[in-house]
């Protein structure tokens, strides 16, 4: 019997030290892991094959609100889950913006991080 296969998360980040920091912690995890450092690099690729996203929100050209958009409108039940070192976007004014999705000041908890991608991927895909 083979096992199911394991959810992928792309994480979009320009920092590349973050982004090393969560493909290990993602892969520790059991995930499968594509990293890309614009939103463009994502935009520009298939993304069938990803089940949940990880986006900074303060990148140049296209921000994580605005990927966030673009993804609702290609895939609309794909999670997207935004992550910033600017704290000024965590104020509840962008809870809209957000669309009710987790927000993650960095630094943030791992664990807390891990929970929300699992809870994320049940209720779109119904796995872990």
């Amino acid at each position: 019997m083979s096992s199911p296969a394991k959810a992928v998360v792309a994480v979009i980040d320009d920092d590349h030290r973050l982004l090393e920091s969560l493909e290990d912690l993602l892969e520790s995890a059991g995930y499968g892991v594509r990293l890309f450092a614009t939103a463009e690099q994502f935009l520009d690729t298939t993304f069938a094959d990803v089940d949940c996203v990880i986006s900074d929100i303060g990148m140049q050209d296209v921000d994580g609100f605005r990927l966030q958009q673009a993804i609702r409108n290609l895939h609309p039940t794909l999670p997207v889950i935004l992550i910033t070192g600017r704290h000024e976007f965590a104020a509840t004014e962008y809870e809209a913006a957000r669309g009710g999705r987790p927000l993650f000041e960095k630094p943030f908890d791992r664990q807390e991080l891990l929970a929300a991608i699992a809870s994320e991927l049940r209720a779109s895909t119904g796995r872990p």
